[in-house]
């Protein structure tokens, strides 16, 4: 008969490594993979200008495949610096002791999303897939052998370039009619540089619970650098600066009043903002703090998407 104890502690081993595959998988990050698309979605309904549903559907799946590669990635040339090691638990390449399997499965979510994506390229303007390409290429630069420049501290710009600006004017492209001429950067870079603000500062605050870790392999984060009293007084300046930038806009008359439903993103921010003031250097209370940003950059990112759609009927 199996003592008690016996078959408590397998439970609680089992629910420990249900928690650790839930983390590993990260669905919650895909808000930012979708976000760009949604926005040139909103923004073009808002302008009673035709969406090309079909292509958006096909976008938001590639997206989340090249997501996919870039955090399978991520575990896999960071399981190579050791920075993982002791400090992540749910790295995919610790939970399975497999990094060429990890390694594979990030390289066949690679060759599908880009496949779709030059579908999609295929199906509207070539630009889309170079767009994408250059994307892609921030991601690997951020996190690849032999730059890493993730570790000097320059992920965060990287992110912002990435999610903004680029992957914005390829969801413009993208659900615009077949051969459309030029990249709409002035549109991509009012509507995208917001919303990238919060998508960087999940990136952002990715660092606080795992500083020691980060210092010790090498990795320069900017929390590293900064220290984490000094860089949790930076996140109200990425709250505030995603918001100026989407209120901007509104004030000069270009966008409608309803795009300030960004604005439903404030509780997670006040919250994040309070937690990393409070316990900036505990990391076992801070270690949630990048999801409460990613709430912050769903809601806000959606609020802004469904503003501008609404923006139409109050027009």
């Amino acid at each position: 008969m199996t003592e008690p104890k016996v078959v408590a502690s397998r439970y609680a081993n089992s629910v420990d490594r249900r928690r650790l595959w839930q983390a590993a998988i990260k669905w919650p990050m895909y808000a930012v993979a979708v976000m760009p698309v949604l926005l040139a979605a909103g923004w073009r309904l808002g302008q009673a200008l035709p969406v090309r549903f079909d292509q958006l559907l096909l976008f938001l799946l590639a997206a989340v495949l090249l997501l996919a590669w870039e955090n399978l990635a991520n575990d896999v040339f960071d399981a190579d610096t050791g920075v993982d090691a002791d400090g992540k638990p749910h790295s995919l390449v610790n939970l399975t002791g497999r990094r060429d399997r990890v390694a594979g499965l990030a390289n066949g979510c690679l060759l599908l999303g880009l496949a779709l994506m030059a579908l999609v390229a295929w199906r509207s303007s070539p630009a889309v897939l170079a767009l994408v390409l250059a994307c892609c290429g921030l991601g690997y630069l951020y996190q690849g052998p032999p730059f890493r420049l993730g570790y000097r501290g320059l992920g965060e710009p990287l992110c912002w370039l990435a999610f903004g600006p680029l992957a914005t004017a390829a969801g413009l492209l993208a659900l615009a009619p077949a051969g459309a001429s030029g990249v709409p950067w002035r549109i991509a870079l009012a509507l995208g540089s917001g919303p990238a603000f919060a998508t960087t500062l999940v990136l952002f605050c990715s660092h606080f619970h795992q500083v020691d870790e980060d210092a010790a392999h090498g990795k320069r984060s900017p929390v590293v650098h900064l220290g984490t009293a000094a860089a949790s007084g930076l996140v109200p300046w990425f709250v505030a600066g995603c918001l100026a930038l989407q209120w901007a806009p509104v004030l000069l008359g270009q966008w409608p009043l309803t795009a300030l439903l960004g604005v439903i993103g404030l509780p997670p921010a006040r919250q994040l903002i309070a937690l990393l003031q409070r316990h900036h250097g505990e990391p076992g209370r801070i270690s949630g703090s990048k999801f409460l940003a990613l709430r912050f950059q769903a809601l806000n990112g959606l609020g802004l998407a469904l503003g501008l759609a609404l923006g139409r009927f109050t027009g």
